[in-house]
């Protein structure tokens, strides 16, 4: 692995200031470290002040230079940042008295004056250094942007992420911060001359451990791992007349890609949220409408390049649902035996066995709330947006309807969700007679039981390894959706062993 990369880029004015530190932002993760050097007024604090508005979604925060405090903290949505100036520093001994030593774990660090910390600056970290080019224009700077340790690969990509938005003509775009997800992925809103377009940064996925059967999770349970897959599933959505985004320009060996804005509005209301019925009605008619066609399993990426839509067989459920005993149960205090254990799973590869491989259909997987976007303009089932499929797999349409009509994010309250399973059930069988409504149910409750019980120990892990407990105050709407799915016949004997070895959550965190 490269220890050490490097590039440098001219900055005509402030403006492109702001765009270099913005897509450096695109990157950047919790624990990361950036240096900027430079003379007196050669744009440190201004490069910095970018960088924070940027993250903050605030063109107009006040962004002091920390000159005299020599520490400014940030709680900025993605995680918190501190922001140094290290000019009054005489030792690097005082770096512990603003608490910079040891250097903050989860959180982001912007540094003028590095070179007061002599030795204490960790190997793993990306310099900044601002020079005056008057011979340009007296705004005009030069960047040497330099990473070191695990932050080489970071400056490399911010290299490729450069000339991708150059090569497509963006290179001057405003950049706007956009809301990520769980995933590594990050988005950014781009203006270009009044339009709006966004852009995606989809690295390509890191492998895990090798855990399940000699693979890692993300393989085990077919998660997308670059971006072709969601190149090749939009291409197929809008082949049969849904609204997934147009891909305008695409590095699909980096994992960069600007596609059509498809806009912010959603299909709930209020606070807390709450589905909008008309629109609830017309993405479960989406659904039906996708179901009752005939899918291909292969779809064209690009010329002479293709993507086979894997199976979401039994095995990948039942990782999945092991992540509820591998994560949650040990939150709760209810680790299982080894005895209980195989019995957990024993039962519920009998049931999905038997169950639920029988009818095949595109999965999109995430069809809830965050990513349903409402278009107002376009006409019946295309005003539902779609914006997150690329782990999509073959599997039983039942799966979409249980993510939308008991949305992990927000209530749906159960007169809704049997009201809209009613709808679905109607439009299948006014398109197919021989249609099994009842064949269709038995399947909505497995899966809703699986589905739910993962989400369990997805939120569990999301906190305890990934630092973020925000994801817990979904617990009690998900149990809430389990418990409701088990009363039905097909799960009695899953619902004796839950009632026997899984207890409810505790009390949510409180909201941020």
């Amino acid at each position: 692995m490269t220890e050490f990369a490097t590039f440098s880029v001219t900055l005509p004015d402030e403006a492109a200031t702001a765009h270099l530190m913005a897509d450096l932002a695109l990157l950047l993760g919790a624990g990361d470290i950036i240096t900027l050097t430079g003379d007196l007024g050669a744009g440190k604090t201004t490069a910095a002040r970018a960088m924070i508005r940027y993250l903050a979604d605030d063109a107009e925060l006040e962004v002091p230079s920390p000159t005299f405090t020599l520490v400014q903290a940030y709680e900025l949505p993605s995680f918190p940042l501190l922001h140094a100036d290290l000019y009054r520093i005489a030792h690097t001994s005082e770096l512990e008295e603003i608490g910079l030593q040891p250097f903050p774990e989860g959180t982001v660090v912007l540094i003028e004056w590095p070179e007061r910390a002599g030795d204490a600056l960790p190997s793993n970290r990306i310099d900044i250094a601002l020079s005056h080019r008057n011979e340009l224009d007296a705004e005009a700077r030069t960047a040497e942007i330099a990473g070191h340790g695990k932050a080489a690969a970071q400056v490399e990509r911010l290299k490729s992420l450069r000339q991708f938005l150059d090569k497509a003509g963006f290179g001057k775009a405003t950049r706007r911060r956009m809301a990520g997800d769980a995933s590594i992925r990050s988005y950014a809103r781009l203006n270009k001359d009044g339009a709006s377009f966004i852009l995606m940064n989809s690295p390509r996925r890191p492998d895990g451990p090798p855990i399940y059967d000699g693979k890692p999770y993300s393989a085990a349970v077919h998660l997308a791992e670059d971006v072709k897959p969601f190149v090749a599933i939009a291409g197929g959505l809008r082949a049969r007349g849904l609204s997934a985004p147009e891909i305008f320009h695409a590095d699909l060996d980096s994992g960069f890609l600007i596609t059509e804005d498809l806009g912010q509005a959603v299909l709930f209301e209020g606070d807390p949220p709450q589905p909008m019925q008309d629109r609830y009605e017309v993405a479960t008619d989406m659904l039906a409408a996708l179901h009752r066609e005939m899918l291909p399993e292969t779809l064209p990426i690009a010329e002479q390049a293709s993507y086979s839509i894997p199976v979401f067989d039994t095995d990948a459920l039942l990782v999945e649902i092991g992540l509820m005993p591998e994560w949650y149960l040990p939150d709760r205090g209810a680790a299982l035996g080894d005895a209980a254990r195989a019995e957990f799973f024993a039962m519920w590869r009998e049931l999905l066995d038997t169950s639920v491989s029988s009818t095949r259909s595109w999965v999109l997987r995430d069809f809830h709330s965050p990513n349903l976007i409402w278009l107002e303009t376009r006409e019946d089932i295309k005003r539902v947006g779609l914006i997150d499929f690329q782990d999509a797999v073959l599997g039983s349409p039942a799966y979409d309807l249980v993510s939308l009509l008991q949305d992990a994010r927000l209530d749906v309250p159960e007169m809704l969700e049997l009201m809209l399973f009613s709808r679905y059930i109607k439009a299948r069988r006014a398109a197919d007679a021989q249609f099994d409504a009842g064949a269709f149910a038995a399947t909505y409750a497995i899966l809703s039981a699986q589905r739910n019980t993962r989400l369990l120990g997805t939120f569990a892990r999301l906190n305890r390894r990934d630092g973020k407990p925000h994801y817990l105050r979904h617990q009690p709407r998900i149990w809430s959706y389990l418990t409701r799915s088990l009363d039905h016949p097909a799960l009695a004997s899953i619902k004796a062993w839950y009632a026997a070895h899984v207890p409810p959550p505790g009390l949510p965190p409180p909201s941020f």
